[in-house]
């Protein structure tokens, strides 16, 4: 019986075509031909002021620390369920991350607890979308608006997802995506920072080319190019670049695909959760989302445990997700906890994801089904 993976990368046909074109266009460096047509794709799509390729959503959001300032001591307001990326970007900067807990649905930041936690040195919010489903991005924009604060988006998983008709990533000041090869639109490593604040435009552009106005310099603005503030080599190669392309031209199909392997799913295991003993993922009317995660919940973390063996077992790979941030060692040392996090702790130590990729057949779609019934009969 073949192995079935977690995840498995997907090509669309035109990327190999595309690579061959960068290296025949004769530059194979940041900011070609094809990084401006990623650049034009994401601004017509997404939506947003300026739309910056990174060589990381990692990159996107160390950008973003950057560009709002954060100094050491200032606060930023996130979950502690999300990847470390969230709170190393702004940690390297010296600030500190601040838990709150998440919502019992959606696995989201819970918005109700984001204005308890703000002090006088609080800097930004960063909303994480996450299995991108749409936080409520109304009341935290409020919330930010009226205590004058930063939002973040952090929508590595959100690509195609919208919240009320908005793309997730356009909607706050700054956004991030991740093209990833665990996200459902790919380039291997990769990501983009959404500009969505124009006052942010001119200094994302010098920070990602090292620090200088060599972007200015390309167009013809500026006679030679020089230092003119912080900044690294966060742009990606254009290979990179011409492989997203193609993922890129196709993300409506890629998209649909893998709502139709989520709907199947989630029309399979309804009865399974009518019976209490998994609780399956919540879509809130608000939001559109893209499939980019298919999880359940179970009711104990002992459970959780035995079913990923079982399957194992049965050569169906399912995984956990994030360990907590304010449990981990950087966490306790860096960050701090505003409240109780209980729902964050019991959701990290119940929820399993199942293998959910573009070309993931039928057949095999129906195996981790029928593995999952007999599996969850023994656990009951």
């Amino acid at each position: 019986m073949s192995n079935i993976p977690f995840n498995k990368p997907h090509m669309t046909g035109k990327e190999l075509v595309y690579i061959e074109q960068a290296y025949k266009n004769g530059q194979l460096a940041g900011d070609g031909p094809f990084t401006k047509k990623c650049h034009q794709w994401i601004k017509d799509h997404i939506g947003c002021e300026k739309a910056l390729l990174t060589h990381s959503c990692t990159a996107a959001l160390e950008m973003s620390a950057i560009l709002i300032d954060i100094k050491p001591g200032d606060e930023i307001i996130m979950p502690s369920y999300t990847f470390v990326s969230t709170a190393n970007a702004f940690v390297l900067r010296g600030g500190v991350p601040v838990f709150v807990d998440i919502r019992e649905d959606t696995l989201n930041i819970d918005e109700m607890l984001i204005e308890d936690a703000i002090t006088q040195r609080t800097k930004a919010i960063v909303p994480i979308h996450y299995a991108g489903v749409a936080c409520e991005m109304n009341v935290i924009m409020d919330i930010a608006k009226r205590h004058s604060l930063f939002v973040i988006e952090d929508a590595a998983q959100g690509i195609m997802s919208t919240y009320k008709g908005k793309c997730l990533g356009s909607i706050g000041h700054l956004g991030c995506l991740s093209f990833h090869e665990t996200k459902n639109i790919i380039s291997g490593e990769g990501g983009v920072l959404l500009i969505n604040d124009k006052r942010f435009v001119d200094r994302a552009e010098i920070i990602r080319e090292k620090g200088t106005d060599r972007s200015c310099f390309f167009r013809g603005e500026v006679g030679k190019y020089t230092w003119k503030d912080i900044g690294s080599s966060f742009l990606p190669g254009e290979i990179t670049a011409a492989f997203l392309f193609a993922q890129l031209e196709k993300s409506k199909s890629i998209t649909d695909k893998r709502l139709l392997l989520w709907s199947r799913y989630n029309e399979a295991f309804k009865e399974l959760g009518s019976t209490g003993k998994v609780r399956l993922p919540v879509i809130t009317s608000n939001c559109k989302h893209n499939a980019h995660i298919y999880y359940l919940l179970l009711g104990r973390a002992d459970d959780r445990n035995k079913f990923i063996e079982d399957m194992q077992k049965k050569d169906i790979n399912c995984i956990f997700h994030y360990v907590p941030l304010h449990l981990s060692d950087a966490g306790i040392k860096y960050g701090r906890n505003h409240g109780n996090l209980n729902i964050t702790e019991r959701h990290a130590k119940c929820i399993v994801r199942l293998p959910l990729w573009v070309s993931l057949s039928k057949k095999n779609q129906e195996r981790v089904i029928s593995s999952t019934f007999e599996i969850m009969k023994d656990l009951s």
